[in-house]
């Protein structure tokens, strides 16, 4: 009875640990609330290392990788400044956790399968055509009839379009290098698949709300960060999920740009275009 206790609160202090971590997210990325929202991120490590060394580490590098994030703003930019500051701490938020996890810990949870060695199967085809379907319906009510649109940078000639479309897509791909291949990937050893993928779409959502998807946004975004992690789950397969993602960021970009201008991309019949 007093190991079953013990490990039950065994069990519960490393449950706390991870969602101070990801919890975390909401303060930095959703509220906005800095230097606060730090306070949780160093609790739910040292936490972690108190209860479980390896969860400790693991713990560490999502909050390394969230840390890296917080220092710059994730609002819309599409100036040379904006998008080299988007660049370099984004692509620093994968690549440290990933070098520290391989040469420092020498683990291989971090992991990138490009190439699986494995055909799509009919429904992989299917759920593309789905997807397509849905964000061609939902996205233009979401964008337009909450003015979220208003979020992004106003459009100036087709540079900027150009600089959009880019944006747009780099952050998708970096969305699944990031949330699945590192913070779900460093998740699932500890927990349950389902509570893995919760924590990791905790962050993914804060992110995304801090990008632009507010109002009602996280009615999409939190079905979809689980989706995604759930697909990731099942092919095992990067390349798939990330062109689930660039396929919806698509017809996010095309709402973006005949948001700025109905002439362009007056193809929607939602929304009130």
């Amino acid at each position: 009875m007093l190991d079953d206790r013990r490990s039950a609160a065994q069990n519960a202090a490393r449950l706390l640990a991870a969602a101070l971590v990801c919890g975390a997210a909401v303060l930095l990325f959703a509220v906005h609330v800095r230097p606060l929202g730090y306070l949780p991120l160093v609790a739910g490590v040292a936490l972690g290392l108190a209860v479980d060394r390896r969860l400790g580490r693991d713990l560490g590098l999502i909050a390394l990788g969230q840390a890296i994030i917080s220092t710059i703003s994730l609002k819309a930019d599409l100036s040379n400044l904006g998008m080299l500051k988007f660049t370099l701490a984004l692509g620093l938020a994968v690549l440290v956790p990933t070098l520290i996890s391989r040469k420092v810990f020498r683990d291989d949870k971090i992991h990138y399968p490009i190439h699986t060695g494995r055909r799509w199967d009919r429904w992989q085809a299917v759920y593309l055509v789905a997807v397509a379907v849905a964000a061609y319906l939902i996205l233009p009510a979401y964008f337009l009839g909450s003015g979220v649109w208003r979020n992004w940078p106003d459009l100036d000639g087709t540079g900027d379009v150009v600089r959009l479309f880019v944006g747009v897509n780099a952050v998708g791909i970096w969305d699944e290098l990031f949330f699945i291949c590192v913070v779900l990937a460093l998740l699932r050893p500890h927990f349950p698949f389902w509570l893995a993928n919760l924590l990791q779409a905790t962050v993914f959502v804060s992110f995304l709300w801090e990008l632009g998807y507010r109002e009602w946004g996280p009615l999409l975004t939190i079905p979809f960060a689980l989706i995604q992690g759930w697909i990731f789950r099942r092919t095992t397969s990067l390349t798939y999920v990330v062109a689930v993602h660039l396929l919806f960021d698509l017809f996010v970009f095309m709402v973006l740009v005949h948001a700025h201008d109905p002439n362009l991309f007056d193809i929607f019949v939602t929304g009130g275009s």
